[in-house]
This record gives structure tokens, C-alpha cells and sequence, in this order.
């Protein structure tokens, strides 16, 4: 079980991230073997929307995807809403694509993806309410459990979880894609 060890993960995320969404990914690739790292758009700590309480190891200002081997984008209505706000946290979204890197979005974590502009011509899914915002910058968006596409694993709610957690170790284990491009 640990086909991971080495590998670091940036999960990025602010207060009113959804809890399961951040806690479920940061056991599932631990237990892989994978480091993980906090990055948000201040150091300190973040809460999520039932109160789970995180230390943020580094501002997205000073993190860099060459750092990281993966990225995993939490959901969460605030979460998702704020953590687009931040230049620096969408810069360093874009690099993950841009360095072919795995990147994993769930739920509301997806918004950001629209803002990096690294969605044309991919399929994807999330929660529902953000299916326009992600097909007007260019995806196709599809109702399923989990997606992945060419690096970039995307699914809709906590429910999806378990399938999620699976596909992101799988796409980590894989390393660059060549197709994750920006």
C-alpha cells in the first residue's frame, strides 16, 4: 500500500471547504504513502463548513507546482467561491496543467478549473450547479461518479468519495500525462 511514498500532494482549499472533501483525500493518499501539504491564500489555519480545522502549511503566493507531484482542488460552495478570488491560487492551478500533473477537483472544487482557463475540450463533472460555468469555459460536462481525463479527475459530490480517492491515487501512481496540458 505504498505505491505513493515520495510522491507530494498540494491540496488547495480556504475556509468553507467542504470537510469530507479535504479529510477524504488527505487519508486515502497517506495511506499510499504520499506526503500532504495544505496550500490556501494565507497561512494559520482554515476551517471547513462543519468545522474541521486544518493548519495551512504554505499561501498559494509562495507554493509552486514544481513542489508537488499532484493537486487536489476540495469542493464547498465558500471554498469554491473564495479560493478562485485568489491570482495566486489560479496561477498555480494553471502550472499543475501547464507541468502535466495530476489534478483532482470534486464538488465545487471544479470552479477554479473555469478560471484557469484549462477546461477546452475536456470532460468533467461536478456538482450540478456549476455544469454552464464549466461548459461555457469549454468542457464537456457529463453526470457520472468520476471522470478522468487525461490527468484531471473530477466528481460531483461526498457520495462520489470513494471512487474519487481511488482514480486520484491511480492518476498520482501514473505520474505527468502528457495530455494534462493548460
Amino acid at each position: 500500500m505504498s505505491h505513493l511514498t515520495g510522491k507530494r500532494v498540494a491540496i488547495l482549499a480556504t475556509n468553507g471547504f467542504e470537510d469530507s472533501e479535504l479529510t477524504g483525500p488527505i487519508s486515502a493518499v497517506r495511506e499510499h504513502g504520499a506526503e500532504v501539504e495544505i496550500v490556501s491564500t494565507n497561512t494559520g489555519t482554515i476551517r471547513g463548513k462543519n468545522g474541521y480545522e486544518t493548519h495551512v502549511a504554505r499561501a498559494s503566493a509562495d507554493a509552486r507546482a514544481d513542489d508537488y507531484d499532484a493537486l487536489v482542488l476540495p469542493g464547498g460552495v465558500e471554498n469554491g467561491d473564495r479560493i478562485r478570488l485568489d491570482q495566486s491560487a489560479v496561477a498555480l492551478t494553471r502550472a499543475f496543467f501547464e507541468q502535466h500533473k495530476p489534478v483532482a477537483a470534486i464538488c465545487h472544487g471544479g470552479w477554479i478549473l473555469a478560471d484557469a482557463d484549462v477546461l477546452r475540450g475536456r470532460t468533467v463533472t461536478s456538482f450540478a450547479s456549476l455544469r454552464t460555468d464549466l461548459r461555457n469555459a469549454g468542457a464537456t460536462w457529463v453526470d457520472e461518479e468520476v471522470v478522468v481525463d487525461q490527468g484531471l479527475v473530477t466528481s460531483r459530490t461526498p457520495d462520489d468519495l470513494p471512487a474519487f480517492n481511488a482514480k486520484l491515487i491511480e492518476e498520482i501512481a501514473e505520474g505527468d500525462h502528457p495530455g494534462q496540458t493548460a
